[in-house]
């Protein structure tokens, strides 16, 4: 992508509606455009990073064996009543509307019943078990209070994760490997160590319900940490004695941190098939309704975080898996023989599959290295009539204080090997 040819451009002062690092930086950077608090446009570098966090968490759960479909925004009343959550006193962040012939439709805030109505079309025995399936969906919900840009939306960008198991030993695997999969998902993130896996309250469905916490200054949450184990628990379980022992955690060797939620995992029994209809069959012929579970990642809140995590007073500083590029290319000055090598850099690294921003816009060496910074993608290539004199670019990486010239003929394998 060249800067030239993108119409979004970076902002030198911070948005004044802004509370947060992050949530300042994505608007200033062009990667977020705000319509109204917790509802965003995502612009064209923001929608790269936000497509990125998504084919990670997407290899990971196909990986896991689950499919992926798209079900639908707009809920039919009826599936909703059945399980009682239609009303505004059950689910208190619903957007509602209306057909012109009166008929009432959600917006989804989550999917449960219109999964388990479509699971139940097509599983009918112990054999057709376990179902995992996922989709990526646009959420609607209408918080109270819309706070740290993309962190906390009214409309968000969510993967969930639906399983249908036949036996509580069968869930309980899934529940395990789904565990296991979203610590690799952060671990690619580059958020693995300061996120945790942290116990929270069950609500009406289980003992405990499990969130994934990271650490971070501006999180909505306080969490209390067991170092030793890499576990914590949600402060609102801390006063609750038989909770904390049941989870193996002693409320005195824990220390308190503010943390952001990136997901969560919950056990949801039998409530959701039982009210739905959603039953097999077992090897003896009897009927049984299939145990369920949930697992949420938010993809659009861990840009913010993400944002918020990986940051400096200059900028972004996106770690190379989820950045809008992988090579910032600045050209310094418009002789030909600058305009020319920078195109053909440009050009290399292309061709050998290397994602790359070509800044070749006219301004001067200030602005474009402030503008490469506040971008944040991990390398600034700079071609310049010196390094040319040499035969050479410079090549600085984002976190280093240091460039160092790497010659043109090794520029391509430098990256690529």
């Amino acid at each position: 992508m060249k800067l030239s040819q993108l119409f979004t451009k970076t902002q030198k002062q911070d948005p004044r509606d802004e509370e947060s690092k992050g949530a300042r930086l994505l608007v200033r950077a062009g990667f977020v455009h705000k319509e109204v608090a917790g509802v965003y446009s995502w612009l064209p570098l923001g929608f790269i990073v936000l497509r990125n966090i998504e084919q990670i968490v997407r290899e990971e759960m196909n990986a896991l064996g689950a499919s992926e479909l798209q079900m639908t925004t707009l809920q039919p009343k009826d599936i909703w009543e059945q399980t009682d959550r239609w009303s505004d006193k059950a689910i208190d962040v619903w957007f509602k509307t209306k057909l012109h012939n009166g008929t009432e439709l959600g917006l989804a805030p989550t999917h449960e019943e219109p999964m388990t109505a479509i699971v139940r079309e097509y599983a009918q025995s112990y054999k057709d078990l376990p179902i995992l399936a996922y989709q990526f969906q646009w959420k609607m919900r209408n918080e109270l209070r819309a706070k740290s840009g993309v962190m906390r939306g009214r409309e968000f960008r969510m993967k969930d994760l639906y399983s249908f198991a036949a036996t509580q030993e069968q869930h309980d695997k899934i529940y395990a490997q789904v565990k296991a999969t979203y610590e690799r998902i952060y671990e690619r993130l580059g958020i693995g160590k300061d996120t945790l896996y942290t116990y929270a309250s069950g609500g009406m469905f289980s003992r405990f319900s499990h969130e994934f916490q990271t650490i971070l200054e501006v999180g909505e949450d306080v969490i209390h940490i067991d170092d030793k184990r890499h576990v914590a628990v949600n402060e609102e379980l801390t006063d609750d004695k038989e909770a904390l022992a049941e989870a193996g955690l002693n409320d005195s060797k824990l220390r308190s941190a503010n943390a952001a939620e990136v997901g969560n995992i919950f056990p949801l029994g039998t409530k959701y098939s039982e009210a739905l209809g959603a039953t097999f069959t077992d090897e003896d012929g009897m009927v049984h309704p299939m145990i369920m579970g949930s697992y949420g990642i938010g993809v659009s809140r861990l840009v913010g975080v993400l944002a918020e995590y990986f940051s400096d007073d200059s900028g972004l500083v996106w770690p190379e898996a989820v950045a809008p590029a992988k090579i910032h290319i600045v050209q310094i000055g418009d002789k030909t023989e600058v305009a020319t090598a920078a195109e053909k850099i440009y050009a290399d690294l292309e061709k050998a599959g290397i994602s790359v921003l070509f800044d070749d816009r006219d301004l001067s060496a200030g602005a474009k290295f402030a503008d490469a910074d506040l971008i944040g993608c991990p390398t600034r290539v700079t071609v310049s009539e010196k390094t040319l004199a040499k035969q050479s670019a410079e090549v600085k990486h984002r976190m280093e204080e240091n460039a160092k010239l790497i010659d043109l003929s090794k520029l391509t394998t430098t990256f690529t090997s």
